[in-house]
């Protein structure tokens, strides 16, 4: 009554409140087209195809598993008992109750979780104006543990595995290179395999790479954060790759995942993994221990790992030739060319 009374109710909403209008049919996979080309749509004009494709995956197989769970539903039709029995099948995937089946993590289930609850929240209030409506995927979440974060390699195993001897010989000059070059500077694969030829400077004071954001239209690439946006200077055995390679790495250009694959398998194959839990991601928590042991401090480690500070950034961080002096100090000496 309170809708309907005043004159001023728009009509959409008065027919609405009498039960004139039915209620939208959308199903998820409409709210993700939605999203993908609305909400978040000059977000992801900055993504290159190949981080498009990476970045729907998530929400893709999310839908795909809710649909094979409770089925294709509208929106407006899922109940709480519905988004409950998601959260039950994936309870069953993360503590199966047959002891042979492999556990999942639960960092897994709570991003099906989450991407569920955005895209519902998300399509509410923006088709529909409902910002507040109830959502049936609300504080369903698993709790994570710290169990699967990745070790560091030790600095004996990477001089004695990777830097000396023949240990990565048989692996291709680029993975080798990339593999060399976040041993000194910490950078994550993804960006070192981006990196075009023209943010690799060599002939400059102070030789350094620039990991910056792309936005040209023809082939834009948007980094992970704006805190990711840095400059690193190139000491060690970083230096020597990226000598070796100076226009970057076309073979895994937009391809991080086979680079990832690749070197992984090739640890595995020639006992390179200092235990099961390494993996080449091990040696950016490598270069953080390194960091920490040589008493950088916290706004150094930050402005060269790439992550987010608490407070504003002033200046440039301490300038290239302060940060390179820093990183030589904890760099690896390597007398013996590592590429022939």
């Amino acid at each position: 009554m309170e809708v309907i009374l005043p004159q001023s109710t728009p009509k959409p909403v008065l027919e609405a409140a009498l039960g004139l209008v039915e209620e939208p049919k959308a199903t998820f996979g409409d709210a993700l087209k939605i999203y993908c080309g609305e909400i978040f749509k000059t977000e992801l004009a900055g993504k290159s195809e190949a981080q498009l494709r990476k970045w729907r995956v998530i929400p893709e197989r999310a839908i795909r598993t809710f649909v094979e769970v409770v089925g294709d539903k509208p929106l407006s039709e899922i109940k709480r008992s519905d988004a409950v029995k998601f959260y039950r099948h994936w309870l069953e995937r993360i503590q199966p109750s047959d002891p042979s089946i492999s556990r999942l993590s639960p960092s897994s289930g709570n991003r099906q979780l989450g991407e569920l609850r955005k895209l519902y929240r998300s399509y509410f209030d923006h088709v529909h104006d409902e910002p507040d409506r109830s959502n049936p995927f609300r504080g369903l979440s698993f709790k994570e543990n710290d169990e699967r974060k990745r070790p560091a390699f030790s600095d004996r195993w990477i001089i004695e595995k990777f830097i000396q001897g023949d240990a990565l010989r048989g692996l291709n000059s680029e993975a080798r290179a990339v593999l060399f070059a976040m041993i000194e500077t910490g950078a994550r694969p993804s960006e070192l395999c981006n990196l075009r030829p023209e943010s690799i400077v060599l002939n400059a004071e102070v030789p350094h790479v620039a990991i910056v954001e792309h936005l040209d239209a023809d082939a834009p690439r948007q980094l992970k954060s704006t805190s990711s946006r840095r400059y690193i200077p190139l000491v060690g055995v970083a230096l020597k790759a990226f000598q070796a390679f100076p226009e970057g790495f076309p073979r895994y250009r937009e391809r991080e995942e086979s680079l990832s694959a690749t070197i992984n398998k090739y640890f595995s194959d020639n006992g390179l993994r200092e235990s099961n839990k390494h993996s080449l991601y091990s040696l950016r928590h490598s270069f953080e221990n390194r960091m920490l042991r040589a008493d950088f401090d916290v706004e150094l480690r930050i402005a060269l790992f790439g992550h987010k500070s608490q407070r504003p950034v002033y200046g440039d961080a301490g300038g290239l030739n302060w940060k390179a002096e820093k990183l030589r100090s904890i760099a690896f000496s390597s007398n013996a060319s590592i590429f022939n």
